[in-house]
């Protein structure tokens, strides 16, 4: 299997209550089709293939095959945000507001995720098929993605957690490795365990690092969580996968309206729609638009 997600629970002792619950991707595929679909420089397919991992992890806690989960980030730098949506099926899509961002690498060498992504808001909807959505919104704290998602479920959902997530890039732009973690202590987690979890954590080498050496996401959680009992309670594929087509497009062009529509069919031109989300396109002959008008 290449690209997968693993969820997990960890006790401390056998026979205990788990304190704890773990998610860990692999998501190179994922990654590297985002950015083929966007053509996307080094450090936006960083901040895009970092957040498409963890919303795979965050999608997996969906009750519903129909409930969505969807990370926006609006900011100043140079990517001007993103958009992330996923599903708990393993579907996840993305698509950055500006693709062809450069900005110099970190001093360590790294990627500068934080500075392409800029100062703004992180918000996380989750549409559950309810009248409205579950919104919460936080302040960017870094921009590395990370960081940031590990402040949001402390604030906004009230969740100790540990978020790590890390992509690789090679001289050819291509993604070598892409992937991350997730855990969260339950609200009965003993005082040993949040001790023993945050010294495992603050002893780990960086995410990038660990894909790097080839962990698995079976290997990423056994070396975080070293000293705990793991159980592994789900394995899911996971790919890049967007559901839009041309029975969607000519939906949405009903929708712009008949005054604008009206304007476009004026044109007497084809026109070219562009999915955001994987770049594909949707041409519309003068007379499929005249079709499309006449249902209005």
């Amino acid at each position: 299997m290449n690209d997968y997600m693993i969820r997990a629970t960890a006790r401390r002792k056998e026979g205990q209550e788990a304190e704890l619950r773990a998610f860990a991707v692999s998501a190179r595929g994922v990654a590297e089709e985002a950015r083929r679909a966007h053509d996307t420089t080094p450090v936006v397919t960083a901040a895009l293939g970092r957040t498409m991992c963890a919303a795979l992890m965050m999608g997996d806690m969906l009750k519903e095959d129909d409930d969505l989960l969807t990370i926006r980030i609006d900011s100043d730098g140079p990517m001007r945000g993103l958009t992330v949506t996923a599903d708990r099926n393993g579907h996840v899509k993305g698509y950055p507001n500006r693709s062809a961002v450069l900005v110099p690498n970190r001093a360590d060498g790294h990627l500068d995720v934080g500075t392409a992504v800029g100062k703004g808001t992180l918000t996380v909807i989750r549409d559950l098929g309810l009248k409205d959505p579950y919104v919460g919104t936080i302040n960017l704290q870094s921009g590395e993605i990370a960081e940031d998602l590990t402040y949001y479920f402390a604030v906004s959902e009230q969740i100790p957690s540990s978020v790590g997530l890390g992509v690789l890039v090679g001289g050819d732009k291509s993604v070598l490795q892409a992937g991350g973690f997730l855990i969260q202590l339950m609200p009965f987690a003993s005082e040993e365990t949040i001790t023993q979890l945050e010294q495992n954590i603050r002893q780990a080498p960086a995410v990038t690092e660990l894909l790097r050496d080839g962990l698995s996401p079976e290997d990423m959680l056994a070396r975080l969580l070293d000293g705990f009992s793991l159980e592994i309670t789900e394995t899911l594929p996971v790919a890049f996968h967007c559901n839009c087509s041309r029975e969607r497009v000519e939906k949405a062009l009903l929708l712009i309206g008949k005054d604008a529509l009206e304007e476009i069919v004026k044109d007497g031109k084809e026109e070219k729609i562009n999915c955001r989300f994987c770049n594909k396109s949707y041409v519309f002959s003068p007379e499929e638009l005249k079709q499309i008008l006449s249902r209005i």
